[in-house]
């Protein structure tokens, strides 16, 4: 199952590096060059982990996480940064950070702490739950319309159905289907549910992904 990192760098060389080695290994990569524009990603988009460097232009990237984390968002997170010394490394956790790491790094160890933190905040009530709105039960998916606990059958074919399943066992998952069938559910789910999308994986196939809209 694929994961969607979002890099947040004002050094455009070391994020586009971050971001094509992420994706080598298998990651879905999302990027940012400042606070604000990871920000606006965020309102849109969750994600499974933040690569956040601390120097950031304008707000730095501790005062960032520091004010998503009061917003409740728990998404886990790698700080990067050149300051060294253990009082940097403390205030970086407390502010939020699941791990800290320090410039220059390694990749590979930079993936081994991202899969860790990743993996520690998956458990198997994550991933078994679907999106708000979604139920599935006697082998249909139902959307809940919020009315007196009213459930309504989401109609679908033998193909979209499939396909919905496979996109939902887990959540994350990318899986490969005709365009035309992928199309078809799409516009199905976005008619009766605004949070959630079905989106395109260069090369690989499709996701489905909650959005915040």
């Amino acid at each position: 199952m694929n994961k969607t990192v979002l890099v947040v760098d004002d050094d455009n060389m070391l994020r586009n590096s971050l971001t094509s080695g992420l994706r080598k290994n298998d990651f879905n990569v999302l990027s940012a060059e400042s606070a604000e524009n990871a920000t606006e990603i965020l309102n849109r988009v969750n994600v499974d982990a933040i690569i956040l460097d601390r120097m950031l232009g304008g707000q730095d990237g501790l005062s960032f996480l520091k004010n998503i984390r009061k917003q409740g968002n728990k998404t886990p997170t790698i700080m990067l940064t050149a300051l060294s010394g253990s009082e940097n490394t403390i205030d970086g956790l407390s502010g939020g950070a699941d791990d800290y790491l320090s410039k220059p790094f390694q990749f590979q160890e930079l993936v081994l702490r991202l899969n860790n933190i990743i993996n520690r905040n998956i458990s198997v009530k994550h991933l078994n739950v679907l999106p708000q709105g979604l139920i599935f039960a006697d082998n249909e998916f139902f959307i809940d319309i919020d009315t007196e606990n009213e459930k309504k059958l989401l109609s679908l074919s033998n193909e979209e159905k499939k396909l919905l399943q496979n996109l939902t066992n887990p959540i994350g998952n990318i899986v490969a289907a005709t365009p035309m069938v992928a199309k078809r559910l799409r516009n199905k789910i976005n008619s009766v549910l605004s949070n959630i999308d079905i989106i395109t994986v260069r090369g690989m196939g499709y996701k489905i992904i909650t959005t915040k809209r």
